[in-house]
C-alpha cells in the first residue's frame, strides 16, 4: 500500500491525502447572519414595489441569455441612501473578518509600510496585521480601498439567473475601473427557493443562499462563477464589489 506522499504509477504527481485536501483554501469566505432577516425582508419589499428595476446588464449590455433579471443600481440614489449604507457596514463587518483570514489580499498587492520603533517605514507582515484590532484594520482599508456601485437584483423563479460562466476583472474602458475590482460580494436577501446557488468553477463549490449571509471572494478568472436559476421562489440579493483606491489616492499621483 502507498503512503500518501508516494507518486501515483505513471503519472509521477504525488498524492495528496483527505487530511491535507480539507485545508487547502479556496478564498471563498462566508459570513453568516451579516445583515438581519428583517432588514433583509425589508429591503426585498422595497425592491418589488420599485418602478426603477431595469433588465440586468453585464459588462457588455443586456443579454437575457447570459444574465436575465430585474436590477436597481442604488449607489448615489437619495432614495436608496440608508439601504446602501446598511449594505456597506455588513460588507464592512465581512471584510475585516476575510482580511484576518486572508491579510495577503491587502498587503501582499501594495506592499504596505508602516513606522516602526525607530521611526524607520518597514514592510508590513501578515503577524502586524493579526495584532491589529478592528479599528486599525478600518484605518487600512479606507486608505488602501474603496466600495463599488451596489446592484440589487431579483431573479424569478425558472426563469431567472446568471449562467455564464463569468469572473469580475475585465478591462472595459480607458478609466480602468473594473480592473480596480479586487473582491466581489454578495449578500443574500432570501432564500425562500430551490436552487439558486452560487457556482464556483475551479472550486467545484455551490454557496447555498441563506437569507442575510454575505459571500466574499476574489474577482480574476481563478474564481469564474455563475448565479444558479432559482426554483419555486423568486432570489433577490445585493452585489457588488471592493476595489483598490486610484493611483494617485495611493501613491500621490496620477
Amino acid at each position: 500500500m502507498s503512503t500518501p506522499d508516494t507518486a501515483v504509477p505513471g503519472k509521477g504527481v504525488p498524492q495528496m491525502d483527505a487530511q491535507k485536501e480539507t485545508h487547502v483554501k479556496d478564498f471563498i469566505a462566508i459570513t453568516p447572519n451579516a445583515l438581519a432577516p428583517e432588514i433583509c425582508a425589508e429591503i426585498v419589499g422595497h425592491i418589488r414595489a420599485s418602478d426603477a428595476l431595469r433588465p440586468g446588464q453585464v459588462g457588455g449590455g443586456v443579454f437575457p441569455d447570459l444574465k436575465h433579471s430585474r436590477d436597481i443600481t442604488i449607489t448615489g440614489n437619495p432614495e436608496w441612501q440608508q439601504v446602501e449604507q446598511t449594505l456597506n457596514m455588513a460588507m464592512l463587518g465581512g471584510l475585516i473578518r476575510y482580511l484576518r483570514e486572508y491579510p495577503q489580499a491587502l498587503i501582499a498587492p501594495l506592499m504596505l509600510q508602516q513606522p516602526g520603533p525607530d521611526g524607520a517605514l518597514r514592510r508590513l507582515s501578515a503577524d502586524d496585521l493579526a495584532a491589529k484590532d478592528d479599528a486599525g484594520i478600518i484605518e487600512l482599508i479606507r486608505a488602501c480601498l474603496r466600495p463599488g456601485s451596489i446592484n440589487l437584483q431579483w431573479y424569478r423563479a425558472g426563469e431567472g439567473g446568471y449562467p455564464y460562466w463569468h469572473c469580475e476583472l475585465y478591462p472595459r474602458d480607458n478609466t480602468a475601473e473594473t480592473l480596480h475590482r479586487h473582491l466581489l460580494w454578495t449578500l443574500y436577501l432570501n432564500d425562500d427557493f430551490e436552487e439558486g446557488e452560487t457556482e464556483f468553477m475551479f472550486q467545484q463549490r455551490k454557496v447555498k443562499p441563506e437569507t442575510g449571509s454575505l459571500l466574499i471572494a476574489p474577482t480574476s478568472f481563478t474564481h469564474t462563477h455563475r448565479g444558479n436559476r432559482p426554483q419555486r421562489g423568486d432570489k433577490f440579493i445585493a452585489t457588488s464589489w471592493i476595489l483598490f483606491q486610484r493611483a494617485d489616492v495611493l501613491y500621490g499621483q496620477g
